[in-house]
Parts: C-alpha cells; structure tokens; sequence
C-alpha cells in the first residue's frame, strides 16, 4: 500500500466486476473520494451501466466521467501508428497497447479538472497493462500517486473477489460466478483473448473464444472488393466515399468480419518478462496495414521505405512497452510522419476467405515508371549497357576478397 495520504482518486473504470470491486475497496482501504472515468474506445459495450454501477456504489454524478475517444483513439493514436506499419514480434498488430497511453492522458486530464492527487487502474501485476499505464501517468503528471490494487491486496483468487463483493452488496453477473473461462479487451481496433482456456499454447483455439471475425471456412465463397484511398498516410475513403477514422475502420472491421479476415494466435514475450499466449481479432487493421503497404510501394523511395522498416520493430516495442510518450517515440514519430508527404492514392483490394490481397494501387505521386521496367521496347531513360560497370564496381571488394583466398590456397 503506498504510504502517501490519498485524498481523492480518478480511477479506470470499466463497471465491470474486477473494477467495481477495486472502487469499493479504494474508498474502504485509503478512505479517500473516488472519481470514475470510463472511456468509449469502441469496445461494442453500452456504457451507461458503468454509470448507474458507479451511482450505486456511492459516486455523486459530478463525478463519473463516461468519453466518447473513438474519433481521437483512431485519429490521433492508431493512425499514427499505423503510418509506421507497426506490428510487435512482426505479427501483432498492438491494439491493447495503444489504447493506454490514451486512457491514461485522460485520466490525468480529469484529475488536473477535480483535483485528485491520484490514479488507480485495474490491470494485474503479471501483466504489461500496468507498465503503459503508470509510464504513461509518470510521464504527463511527474507526481501522481499511482495506486494499483492487484499489487496491493489479498484478494488473488476468483473466489476472494466474489467474496468481497458479496461482503459489500456489489452486483455479481451470473457468468461471473466461478472461474471465468478467458479474459477479454476489447476496442475499436480489436479484440484480445488471453488466459484459463486459452494458457496452454498446444491447444487449439475454441471456437467460442472469438467474437469479432468468422472462421475463414465460413466466409463467403465469393470474394469482396473494395477501395480504400490515402491521403499522407492515413486512409481517407471507402469505395470513394469519405469517412472520418472511426468511421473507416469501423467500416473496415465489419468487411473484416464478414470475411474471416485478422484472426492472430499468439504467444509473445511480455515486457515483465514471461511468455504469454492470447489470441487477436483485427479484421480492420489487418485489411488497412495490408493497403498501407501497398500505397507505400508506389510513393516511397527504397531507401526511405527500407529505413521505415528497420526502425518498425524499435517503434512497435516502444508502444508495447509502454512508452508512448517518450522523447524517443516521438522523434521517430517526426521521422514516419515526414516520410508520408506523398503517400496519397487510393488501393485496390481483394477480400476472400482470411486472405487481403492487393489488386491494384494507384497515386498522382507514383515513383513507378513503366517506361523503366518494361520488356517492351521502351524509353531511353535506362541503357542496359550502364549495368556492367555498376555490377563491376559492386563485385571490386568480392573479388579482392576471392584473390587473397586464392594467395592463401584457401
């Protein structure tokens, strides 16, 4: 328990049981006012039982917060991150992670607004949540006081916390009686799945663990056509209509949906230090990083788009970590950004059965020259005659190398 005398709290609040349960002990265990702050990140869930959970446990209405970020979620974090094409481990395509760094500026938001000297979240200390949470915290408001429950009490097993709840009249949903099954996050971006059923990674997938895509074996036999259009990096159309972002990759996940396409399974290396194995539904962004790609093959320069890939993976474990607000991200934020001037145009797309398979691409700012690449009869630009000296000069330091193993008998 930290030590500071805590007079008023903002915590994360989903209305659910876990934080429900960490409401009511902040005000048994530290005595102080408690602020909830529930945010709408497009996790498909009514928001207004949060509010009448918080009203129930004692909350004056002044008090409870409920935002609606989807707009600035995809605008100002998943947009951004996905100009860098950022996939951690290559593969994972960090929704979980960057919905933190957003909840946790807006907690520190509403506790500058009511004056509270503190924060609470509600994620586990196995976990990388608490990492991007209090990075987060740290790095807007330098003095917080963080208070972490999971960290803090004795409450570690299903049946203490329904225990606890019971012992203080919390409503406890029918499904929440016994060990739940699996954990489930969820926002605009996508759904993640992880523990109980899904911990041993030799077992396949139940079918009832996914609740955002198909299966790929039912999605129609015939495949969907769209075009998606780019302005500097970020999409702006589908199928030539203009659509804010939420509304795009609102869009882009039903297509997703209706496609078995952006299921991932998973076991990757948690920044705490242990393997984890959980599994992903992105069917929006699996459809708009495969477009993105695509739009970048025409606009950018090899070396610009090669430099973008090597830094990827840097920029990928700085958001899975938790560091989004650091100087480091942000100077290569300023990097990806400078490099989506020209990425404007529009990409074709195939969707079929969990495949995104790119058709075509086109852009007023294209570096492809058919005239160049053509086995027809072209333009002058290219004289073959030019290759023999480049291949030459690149083969000097191979063939010096061949003649001292020669001298050696090597």
């Amino acid at each position: 328990m930290t030590e500071k005398r805590v007079k008023k709290v903002v915590l994360a609040y989903s209305g659910g049981l876990d934080t429900s349960i960490i409401l009511k002990w902040l005000q048994t265990t530290y005595g102080c006012e408690v602020v909830t702050f529930t945010a709408d990140l497009g996790q498909g869930e009514e928001l207004e039982p949060a509010r009448k959970k918080a009203q129930l446990l004692g909350i004056k209405d002044e008090n409870i917060f409920i935002e609606d970020l989807r707009e600035e979620f995809v605008r100002d974090y998943v947009f951004p991150m996905f100009r860098a094409n950022a996939q951690y481990e290559g593969v994972y395509l960090l929704g979980t992670s960057i919905a933190r760094p957003l909840i946790s500026k807006k907690q520190i938001e509403i506790a500058e607004r009511v004056g509270a000297d503190a924060v609470a979240h509600g994620a586990t200390g196995k976990g990388n949540d608490q990492v991007r949470f209090e990075l987060s915290y740290y790095a807007l408001k330098p003095d917080v006081t963080v208070i972490a429950p999971w960290r803090e009490w004795d409450l570690l097993s299903r049946t203490k916390l329904i225990e606890f709840a019971e012992a203080n009249q919390i409503p406890i949903a029918k499904d929440k009686r016994g060990e739940a099954p699996f954990s489930v996050d969820a926002n605009l971006l996508h759904t993640s799945s992880e523990g109980k059923v899904l911990e041993d990674p030799a077992d396949e997938v139940p079918d009832y663990v996914y609740s955002r895509t198909i299966g790929p074996e039912e999605a129609p036999d015939k495949p969907t056509v769209i075009t998606i259009g780019f302005e500097k990096g970020d999409a702006v159309s589908i199928d030539g209509q203009k659509l804010s972002p939420a509304t795009i990759l609102e869009r882009l996940n039903t297509l997703g949906r209706e496609n078995g396409i952006g299921r991932l399974d998973l076991v990757e290396n948690r920044f705490v230090g242990m393997k984890s194995r959980g599994m992903y539904e992105t069917p929006g962004g699996t459809i708009l990083i495969t477009a993105h790609r695509a739009i970048e093959s025409i606009t950018l320069d090899r070396g610009a788009a090669h430099l973008k890939d090597e830094l990827m993976p840097r920029y990928a474990e700085l958001i899975y970590n938790g560091f989004w607000f650091s100087p480091e991200r942000e100077l290569l934020q300023g990097l990806i950004d400078n490099s989506q001037e020209f990425v404007t145009g529009e990409v074709r797309l195939k969707l079929y059965k969990g495949n995104v398979i790119v058709i075509g691409r086109t852009s007023p700012y294209s570096l492809y020259d058919q005239d160049l690449v053509t086995f027809e009869e072209g333009a002058v630009a290219y004289d073959h005659r030019d290759a023999e000296g480049f291949i030459k000069l690149n083969a000097l330091r191979l063939r010096t190398l061949a003649q001292r193993k020669k001298k050696l008998g090597l």
